[in-house]
Parts: structure tokens; C-alpha cells; sequence
């Protein structure tokens, strides 16, 4: 065995069709086209969304809801997240900085503390915002919160 006897296992490649090669090959004359039309032209390519003429799906489908421009965007990230990052690093204070190099939120995300799971200590928790229950939450343990600016 050496790289000169390689080859693909039987069955696993196919040869292309080889269009418009004259009459005799079967595949000449319309090359597989059919006869006149659009699709039959050298160069054609459809819209995205073309059905043909019939009124297209985005178009029969009615416009709906609004989107906020001004909407902020939030990862949320649970207690009982923040548990597990005290437990595996033994951190004191948590910010978006400490949450970032542990791969818990990405480099642009804003963070907002939500309230499942509960924390076992008081911890320092630095983030954009907090839900009610997740202050609460970090306070009744003996925690500070501080919500951080962008």
C-alpha cells in the first residue's frame, strides 16, 4: 500500500452529466433543458422567492407586530449560575468581567441577574441590571448588588 494506489471506494463518486456534447452523447440538441422558456436561456437565475407569477408567500402573508429600535437586550444569567462559577473559581465578586472569562456571556452581552437557584454565601454581584427576586435573592444572603454602566 502506498499513496499511489489510493482511490475513492467503489460507489462513492459519480461523473457529472457533460451537456450539450452533440446528438450522439443523448445529451445534446436542448442539453436536458427542455424547449424555450426562461429556464431554457444561458444565464438565468431566478428571484429569491419566485413562484412562478403566482403572488408570492411573502407577499400573501399580511405584515404583523412591531419591533422596538430602542429595545435593550439582556443575557440573562441565573444564581444558581453564579453558585457554580463561586464553587469551580472560589470567587468573592462577580462582575461582567469575571462572567466574560469564563465563558458565560459573550464580549458585547449585556448581563441581567435572574432569580432561579439560590446562592449558599454573600458575594459581590456587578451586572447591568437585576430582577426583583434575584436582589432580594443575593441581599437576604449577606451580598451586595451594583448595577454597572455599559
Amino acid at each position: 500500500m502506498d499513496l499511489s494506489n489510493l482511490k475513492p471506494a467503489k460507489g462513492s463518486t459519480k461523473t457529472n452529466k457533460r451537456l450539450g456534447r452533440g446528438q450522439g452523447s443523448g445529451r445534446g440538441g436542448t442539453s436536458t433543458r427542455g424547449h424555450k422558456g426562461a429556464k431554457s436561456r444561458s444565464g438565468y437565475s431566478s428571484k429569491r422567492g419566485f413562484e412562478g407569477g403566482q403572488m408570492p408567500l411573502v407577499r400573501r402573508v399580511p405584515k404583523f407586530g412591531f419591533t422596538n429600535p430602542t429595545r435593550v437586550e439582556y443575557k440573562g444569567i441565573n444564581l444558581d449560575a453564579l453558585q457554580a462559577l463561586i464553587d469551580k473559581r472560589g470567587v468573592k465578586a462577580i462582575d461582567p468581567t469575571v462572567m466574560r472569562e469564563n465563558g458565560l456571556i459573550g464580549k458585547n452581552d449585556l448581563v441581567k441577574v435572574l432569580g432561579r437557584g439560590d446562592l449558599k454565601a454573600g458575594v459581590e454581584v456587578k451586572a447591568h441590571a437585576f430582577s426583583a427576586t434575584a436582589k432580594a435573592a443575593i441581599e437576604a444572603k449577606g451580598g451586595t448588588t451594583e448595577i454597572v454602566n455599559r
